[in-house]
């Protein structure tokens, strides 16, 4: 009888499972039509509609799907290695250290290198991001590797981050304020195709490890002992999803900049419906945050007079979510 209902169980979860990554993929799907639409149902020329398509909507689309994906995914796994529900590329100052080298190299970069710009970029902030990391991981294990420890560390980071911003600004011309401004705020329409055959792979790459890991995030529900006794090197599985988040992050920043919320609120909103398994949360975490940036750009779409900064449309939507989540219980 025990072995019909573990079975049933399982059976239930896997069914259970099953549904919501087909909803997501259709909402993405959806999403990604009324994305298209918005071009091919104006009364435009054939041919001007396909060059917005192919050079415009498909970047467009592509980067949204992309940045949204591994910034959910980022802050899963974040929240899993470093055992903090509060754990976020934004909060604990991924994002912050690769901000702060795409700040310099946005206002600092001399105008011979500026054609070599999109080369450059995501691997600044790539080396930002996994600087941050390292700095805040050694931070948090010499102070017993507590969550207050990584939060504080964060905020460290990212104020530090924010007050040599703060003094580039007071160098910069208006032109340059403005441009960095904007895309502080996140924007995912600075994107071209060089700067995604750059950071794409990235990315991918980085989406790849993470979920691919996730059966071994799964025994570190366990705690540290049980997990190395089952086979899992605690201290290397920490390092290189580390290692692969800065890498995803940093590659996000590059194209889109500093967006708030997605990584710290998608699990946790997952998490509630589909329970903590991680083979099942990791690929839910990429398609809602996929589908989360492509609703931001179907709403500037919509609008055309004006184009929607992402952590705007992010954190208006994550704060409400956020105290509900926190009403919840589940940041306990």
């Amino acid at each position: 009888m025990h072995t019909v209902s573990r079975g049933s169980a399982v059976k239930d979860g896997a069914g259970k499972g099953s549904a919501a990554i087909f909803l997501l993929c259709s909402i993405t799907f959806l999403l990604i039509v009324g994305v298209l639409a918005t071009v091919w149902l104006t009364d435009s020329p054939t041919a001007l509609k396909q060059h917005i398509t192919l050079q415009l909507q498909i970047p467009l689309i592509i980067t949204a799907i992309l940045v949204g994906s591994v910034l959910a995914v980022s802050g899963a796994t974040l929240q899993i290695v470093l055992r903090n529900p509060l754990a976020d590329p934004g909060i604990i100052g991924i994002t912050s250290g690769a901000s702060l080298v795409a700040a310099t190299l946005l206002l600092l970069t001399p105008l011979w290198a500026q054609p070599y710009l999109h080369y450059i970029l995501p691997l600044g902030c790539f080396i930002g991001a996994l600087i941050t990391t390292f700095i805040i991981y050694r931070l948090a294990r010499k102070l017993l590797g507590s969550a207050v420890a990584v939060i504080l560390s964060g905020i460290a980071i990212s104020t530090l981050s924010g007050a040599v911003i703060a003094w580039l600004y007071m160098f910069s011309d208006a032109q340059s304020l403005r441009n960095l401004t904007f895309w502080l705020m996140g924007s995912v329409y600075q994107t071209t195709w060089p700067i995604l055959w750059v950071s794409g792979p990235l990315i991918i790459g980085s989406l790849w490890y993470q979920m691919g890991q996730s059966a071994k995030f799964n025994r570190l529900y366990a705690g540290d002992l049980a997990a190395l006794s089952s086979g899992v090197h605690v201290q290397q599985l920490t390092e290189r999803s580390l290692i692969a988040t800065a890498v995803g992050v940093g590659a996000a920043v590059s194209i889109a900049g500093a967006i708030a919320f997605v990584g710290l609120l998608v699990p946790h909103i997952l998490r509630l419906i589909l329970g903590h398994d991680n083979r099942l949360l990791l690929p839910a975490s990429a398609l809602c945050g996929a589908s989360l940036l492509l609703i931001v750009v179907l709403m500037s779409e919509l609008t055309r007079a004006i184009t929607l900064p992402v952590s705007m449309i992010t954190a208006t939507l994550g704060g409400p979510l956020l105290i509900w989540a926190l009403l919840k219980g589940q940041l306990r």
